[in-house]
């Protein structure tokens, strides 16, 4: 039977490591005698998913005695560190999730296990097909997709949107344009803010320095926030050739556009709270003090557990070039040097079938990338009376991908510290934005 889910800090794990190397060396572990069952570990950062996963495993063990699988949960903050640690001092565990921005550089160095050779091929033949290419590099699929995010769309608390006067309706179709001519997004936000003396935004009292409650979450928020404006005013993250692009005219004007919901207009969080808390925006709309989140299907199960008010989902705001959204996916990667191969391969052919995979969407927990266990999470959102059609509506205009190429973490630790310069308003945006897209391309340079 699977073990529960344990997380471990990155501290913490370094000295369980030790003990379990000190173990193994004195020849003090049961996992591999004669008649016992093969501990196969996975590595995941998501607690809801980590909680399905234990209940997939517990029923592959029930076909798959001989092996035992241990779900372990490596916060978010601390996750790609440890795991570059653990890779080079080959304490890997035998399966853990990689993003599109990490697995180039573990694919290059040989330290994944190629799916295409290790899994049957109808065993692959279910699986996202966006998914399926994102983690496919030089005609080799390097991870078994997991989770499959469709768009990006907008939360809303129906409370604060009464409380303005709102509906649902008059926030499901937003504009926003840099020239201002075809701007409602604005407007609305000023209405949906307040500052502790209970002024919103659009009046003359306004103390934009002391809110009590934000209209939206604008910041610098890659997946919810850049990819889509850039998109949606018809700029891009990076060019065919994956270099960055992002500092082209339109690209400068959607940041502007971002930079001034915090500065100018002051219906956002500040970046001295955003830039330093991935979670600030999500925990001011769990508290009620938020009207407007975008983000993706990723927080539905966060939203949905941690809401105590009436809230609903609806399309991303359309920009000049309409209302485009970055899309992004999760695979599970094998450890190439992984101890325990052939059962290592049969958790993740598990973790790649119908069956396995339906535990992630029956729970609620994400969109699996299992083809055919997507309509378990439709259903599973429809009996919460939940409508999540918005996150795939918005689809059909088209897509912004996820950051390409193996220089993608090395670029965005470059970038990084300039753009948040330009969202707490230190840097004017057009040279902040052009320096930022300078220092990620030369990181590209120096890999070379």
């Amino acid at each position: 039977m699977a073990k529960r889910s344990t997380i471990i800090a990155a501290g913490a794990a370094a000295v369980l490591l030790v003990i379990v190397g000190a173990v193994a060396a004195l020849n003090l572990s049961d996992s591999d005698a004669p008649g016992e069952a093969t501990t196969v570990t996975v590595r995941l950062w998501d607690e809801p998913v980590a909680a399905a996963y234990d209940k997939s495993f517990a029923a592959f063990e029930k076909d798959n005695p001989d092996i035992q699988v241990d779900v372990e949960i490596v916060p978010w903050n601390d996750y790609f560190e440890k795991l570059r640690t653990d890779v080079a001092g080959d304490g890997a565990p035998d399966v853990f999730w990689v993003d599109g921005g990490s697995y180039p550089a573990y694919a290059d160095s040989g330290a994944l296990l190629n799916i295409t050779t290790a899994l049957p091929a109808d065993a692959q033949a279910g699986w996202s097909a966006a998914v399926t290419a994102q983690y496919t590099r030089d005609a080799v699929l390097w991870g078994v997709p997991q989770l499959a995010d469709p768009g990006i769309a907008v939360y809303y608390n129906a409370e604060l949107l009464g409380d303005a006067g709102l509906t649902p309706a008059d926030v499901s179709a937003l504009t926003w344009d840099p020239t201002g001519e075809d701007d409602t997004l604005i407007a609305i936000l000023q209405k949906l803010t307040k500052d502790y003396n209970g002024n919103t935004a659009d009046s003359a009292e306004f103390d934009g320095s002391n809110l009590s409650q934000y209209g939206y979450n604008a910041g610098y928020d890659l997946q919810a926030m850049v990819l889509n404006y850039l998109a949606s005013n018809g700029a891009r993250l990076q060019d065919e050739s994956n270099r960055y692009a992002f500092a082209s005219d339109a690209g400068i004007v959607s940041f502007q556009y971002l930079v001034d919901l915090m500065n100018k207009w002051q219906v956002a969080p500040s970046a001295a709270d955003t830039n330093t808390n991935g979670d600030f925006s999500r925990e001011q709309f769990l508290q009620g003090k938020m009207a407007l989140f975008q983000s993706g299907v990723y927080n539905l199960a966060n939203v949905s557990a941690g809401a105590n008010f009436d809230w609903g989902v609806v399309q991303l705001p359309s920009g000049p070039a309409g209302a485009i959204s970055g899309v992004d996916g999760i695979a599970a990667a094998g450890n190439a040097a992984s101890a325990h191969p052939a059962e290592t391969q049969r958790v993740l052919e598990w973790l790649g079938s119908a069956a396995g995979s339906e535990f992630i969407g029956a729970s609620g927990a994400a969109s699996p990338a299992v083809l055919t266990a997507q309509p378990s999470y439709a259903a599973y959102w429809a009996a919460q009376k939940i409508d999540i059609s918005p996150f795939y509506d918005v689809l059909a205009a088209g897509t912004a991908p996820a950051p390409r190429g193996a220089g993608w973490p090395a670029a965005e630790n470059a970038m990084r510290p300039l753009l948040d310069q330009v969202f707490l308003g230190r840097t004017t945006t057009g040279s902040g934005v052009r320096a930022a897209q300078d220092a990620a391309n030369a990181t590209l340079t120096e890999q070379r």
